[in-house]
């Protein structure tokens, strides 16, 4: 749980998020079990206010630039600012499963 600890820490630092979910989701692709290669992140923050979503898309990456060069094969972003967290009534929709590697 080392990059998922990583990832949750330098999101916090960075956005003081008012809600933060950091979920490793390796185990829904072909990767050896206790591996931290997919996540999906749930960010709402007030730095978020006025910007477009690849503008907040390319704020986490930069955050997690270490981690991307060499430890994350995919993430899933999802950005949001306090009152679009709330119109989406606090939830966020689950990843699909994967469709290749043999999963």
């Amino acid at each position: 749980m080392e990059i998922q600890e990583n990832i949750n820490q330098k999101l916090i630092n960075s956005f003081s998020p008012v809600y933060l979910e950091v979920e490793n989701e390796s185990n829904m692709h072909n990767v050896p079990p206790g591996s931290e290669s997919h996540f999906k992140v749930v960010v709402v923050s007030e730095q978020f206010e006025g910007k477009s979503l690849i503008q907040r898309h390319r704020l986490i990456n930069q955050s997690l630039s270490e981690e991307l060069q060499n430890h994350i094969h995919a993430l899933a972003i999802h950005a949001y600012t306090n009152n679009e967290w709330g119109e989406r009534e606090f939830k966020e929709m689950k990843s699909p499963p994967c469709h290749g590697g043999g999963k």
